[in-house]
This record gives structure tokens, sequence and C-alpha cells, in this order.
């Protein structure tokens, strides 16, 4: 058995195209402008890329590197500036607490990431539209969201449904505020049991099958019990200290998708997984890009 290996980039060609056709057909130009300081070699690459996917859908790239106590000020400005119909934080920029007051600061009308309270407190009650009527759709972390799509992608799960992960286990290794911590509570809302690891150790994301949101419970499964069990494995660790996910530790036939920088599986990996996907940027900028005109149709249709 060998894993069938899922190019993020191909995904995000279909999705760019879709963009692009959405892109031309609005009454003004998209402009997306960007924040980020000097000096940090992987927020400039995601900055350029960001770029080339807004260059490729005709989306206007306004790319602005400040001094960091320039940025709360810059971001004010931005969120009042009706030219300016998207805002791009790309972190660090201040230190873990104070980027996260910054991303209070970006006007969800505009927060293309998806990171604002706004936008979690829609994601975690489980609220999938914004208005009364349903035609406001609301916007996800556009990191977790990617990930989703690649499952979808992997055909994992019943496309289309209203729980497509119903009946599934996952397992994810990542539990921040960015990204593990609103992946697992999304898989949740689509139904899978979720076991998060982080460092303070795992936690249980159970779905409640229609009664609203999930519910988060302590647990004591442990990282063999949870990859052994595991129809699909997240893993996102920024370590090099982190044991790779090794094929003799997944269920046989599993997605395993890692969105880390770092290398988080074992070379082996493809020998058990079904399907592996080793990287997941281009698809995390496309879906930022759809969040772009989705935040502009709400507010201005």
């Amino acid at each position: 058995m060998s894993a069938r290996l899922l190019d993020p980039s191909a995904l995000a060609d279909d999705f760019r195209a879709e963009i692009r056709a959405e892109v031309a057909a609005l009454p003004e130009p998209l402009t997306l402008t960007g924040f980020r300081v000097e000096g940090d070699g992987p927020t400039q690459t995601y900055a350029e890329y960001t770029r080339r996917g807004c260059e490729k859908v005709g989306i206007r790239f306004d790319q602005r590197v400040l001094p960091a106590g320039d940025v709360e000020r810059a971001v004010h400005e931005a969120g009042s500036d009706p030219g300016v119909h998207g805002i791009f934080l790309y972190y660090p920029i201040m230190g873990l607490a104070q980027d996260r007051w910054l991303r209070e600061l970006v006007d969800p009308r505009k927060d293309v990431e998806g990171l604002h309270s706004f936008w979690s407190r829609c994601l975690y009650e489980n609220r999938r539209y914004i208005d009364t009527e349903h035609t406001k759709r609301a916007v996800l972390p556009c990191t977790p969201l990617a990930v989703l799509k690649l499952i979808e992608q992997a055909e994992v799960g019943e496309r289309g449904a209203a729980e497509p992960l119903a009946g599934l286990k996952a397992c994810v290794f990542n539990r921040s505020e960015i990204v593990g911590q609103p992946l697992a509570a999304m898989m949740a809302n689509d139904g899978a049991e979720v076991t998060s690891f982080d460092v303070d150790g795992p936690l249980a994301y159970v779905p409640s099958h229609g009664k609203g949101s999930y519910e988060v419970r302590p647990t004591s499964v442990d990282r063999a019990t949870a990859l052994a069990e595991a129809d699909v494995v997240v893993t996102g660790v920024p370590s090099r200290e982190f044991p790779l996910v090794r094929a003799a530790e997944i269920k046989p036939g599993a997605t395993c998708i890692n969105f880390s920088t770092l290398k988080n599986y074992d070379d082996d990996v493809v020998e058990s997984a079904g399907v592996f996907v080793p990287r997941i940027g281009p698809m995390t900028v496309t879906m930022a890009l759809r969040n772009a005109v989705r935040l502009y149709r709400n507010w201005h249709s």
C-alpha cells in the first residue's frame, strides 16, 4: 500500500478559477492590504504567496512593511478606508498577547483571515450565517478551512451532508488559537470525534449531532490510542522536538495532513496512509481570498 499524495496547488487552482470569475463580476476592484514587520523570513514568504495569489485572481494587493509600533494605527486607518476591502496581518508582529489584541482591531467586515472574535463566536457556536434570512455566510479562519477542503478532496466523509465527517475519528496535534483550536471545533461541528493534543495534554471535542455546537471534555486518551483509531490525522507542531508520526502508529488508510512549516511525519508514513498531504500553503492563501470575496458580498450587496 502506498499513499496517494494530494497536491494542494491543484485544488487551489480550482478554487482560484471560481474566485477569479467572482472578482471579475464585482462592481469595483477588490483591494487587500497586508501588514507585516521587517525581518521575519516566514512572514515575508507568506506575504509573497499572498501577492502571487491575488495577482492570479485579479485582486490588488497592497503590502505595507511597518515598525511594530505603527501597525495598530495603520490597521485602524485601513478599517475606515472604503478603498480597502480586506485586511491581512502577518504574525508575529508585537508578541503573542499584543498580537491577540491586534486581531481584535481588525474590522470583522474586512477580516479575510477570519480570526476576529466576531467570527470566532460564529464558529464556536456553529452559526453558519450572520443574518436571519441566511443570505450572508459566516467567514471561517483560512488555515483550518484549507485543511477541511483538503479532507473533502481526499474523499473523506460524505460530501454535501449536514455533518460530512459524522462517524469518523480525528487526531489533531496543535491547539493554537489561530489553527489547531478552531480546526478541532470545525471538525466536531462537521460530526467528527476529535482528540486534540498540545503541550498541556489531550482534550476531546465531541460533536452534538444536530443539537448545536460541540462539547469539549477532558480525556485520558494517549497518542498511541488516538493515532491508531484516527481516520484523519492533522499535525501542525512548529518544533523539531516533536516525535515524527510513523507508519506503524497510524490506522491503515488514514488521511494524514501537515500544516506545520516543519516536517511532522516520518518518511515511512506513506506506506500506511491512504492520502498524504505534506503541506497546505497554497490552499491557505486561496481560502483567505475566498473570504475576501465573501466579505465584500456580505456588506456591499
